[in-house]
């Protein structure tokens, strides 16, 4: 049985969790209902069970309490919120983030001589 990419998404009000939730909605996956406060965040990580959480505001306390459970869980922020697995500079970026593609731009390369990648 396949099972889509689901997808939790926690702000810090309601206006800010729509803005998230439109910022990273895909076809590619599911958005569950999100959260605006930890305790909501964490009874909707145990009953839906993502494979992603995407948080935006101060909640270290849940993002400790959830690697914690689930030491897999890919956690994309918009701030150093301890064992994160990325940190987004902006809602443009949680799509890419939420695959773990790198960063509009990727990481910088040093050219080789000759002006030649190979």
């Amino acid at each position: 049985m396949c099972r889509a990419l689901k997808v939790l998404c926690i702000a810090t009000d309601a206006d800010s969790l729509r803005a998230l939730k439109r910022a990273a909605a895909s076809t590619e996956w599911e958005l569950v209902a999100g959260a605006t406060d930890e305790a909501e965040a964490l009874r909707q990580l145990h009953e839906e069970r993502p494979h992603v959480v995407v948080v935006f505001g101060p909640f270290e306390g849940f993002v400790a309490r959830a690697l914690e459970a689930y030491p897999a869980l890919r956690v994309v922020t918009d701030r150093d919120l301890g064992d994160a697995s990325v940190v987004v500079a902006s809602r443009d970026e949680v799509r890419a983030a939420v695959l773990g593609r790198p960063r509009p731009g990727g990481p910088v390369q040093e050219a080789r001589p000759g002006g030649s990648d190979g």
